[in-house]
């Protein structure tokens, strides 16, 4: 293959697929070329998280300018992402958690993770990530600060699920993460360093023991897939989303 048949590593294109695939906002998207590049535009995952932590940001800033309590902002806040995103990391999570310790080998796990119904461990792990994630914005909510990691967090997030793709091979021969495709080791190192330069920006250097959270937590939810199923699916990607942003902004507020 010749350098001019070698796909670009970052097209403009990958920002609204990655948007496409990741949220349920009306875009215009070129769904073949946002297929034909699914696996490239996973550099993009945390402009993902920009735009939903951004989102987030602005209706905390708005609600609480209005005088609205830290606790029922934080509330809608929350709701926001679960109805930007389609609950689709939320899904990941629960279909994860009921997977994993519910089945008794690879086969039957995967076979319960890829059931629509939701059993113990699922709502259990559901229950426990909302009041987790609405405790912790409630305190953050209240200040810039806390609003501008909000967003760092939301972008450190996504860059583990490309940092896990990029490790781990499907766990399957179908399902939405093996039709994206293995991530290049390149784009994998574009979406941590997107989303650590703009945890800089946004927090200075004490974002760094932020990143260090998600990075241990995103390697305990990867070592734990690879025990279990041996690899990654997009369950597996969604719920760790949501736990290493839960493991960001806990460290961010008691660093």
């Amino acid at each position: 293959m010749t350098n001019s048949d070698t796909p670009p590593l970052i097209s403009r294109a990958d920002i609204p697929a990655a948007l496409g695939l990741l949220t349920r906002l009306p875009l215009r998207v070129d769904f073949d070329r946002a297929r034909a590049r699914s696996a490239q535009a996973t550099w993009a995952y945390p402009l993902v998280g920009l735009v939903v932590g951004s989102g987030m940001a602005l209706l905390g800033l708005v609600l609480t300018t209005l005088g609205l309590p830290d606790q029922i902002t934080a509330a809608l806040v929350l709701a926001l992402s679960i109805i930007v995103t389609g609950a689709m990391h939320e899904d990941g999570l629960a279909d994860s958690a009921d997977g994993l310790w519910g089945g008794w080998d690879p086969d039957h796990r995967l076979t319960i993770m890829k059931d629509s119904y939701i059993g113990a461990y699922g709502v259990i792990a559901i229950g426990l990530s909302l009041i987790l994630r609405w405790s912790l914005l409630t305190v953050l909510v209240g200040t810039p600060a806390g609003l501008l990691a909000m967003i760092a967090a939301a972008m450190l997030s996504r860059a583990s699920m490309t940092a896990l793709m990029v490790w781990l091979p499907n766990a399957r021969t179908t399902g939405l993460s093996q039709s994206v495709g293995r991530p290049a080791f390149a784009s994998g190192g574009i979406a941590v360093g997107i989303s650590i330069l703009a945890g800089v920006i946004f927090m200075g250097v004490s974002v760094a023991p932020a990143v260090i959270a998600v990075a241990v937590t995103a390697f305990v939810c990867g070592a734990i897939a690879r025990a279990k199923i041996n690899g990654q699916t997009g369950d597996i990607l969604g719920a760790t989303q949501q736990l290493t942003e839960i493991a960001a902004l806990t460290v961010i507020l008691t660093a």
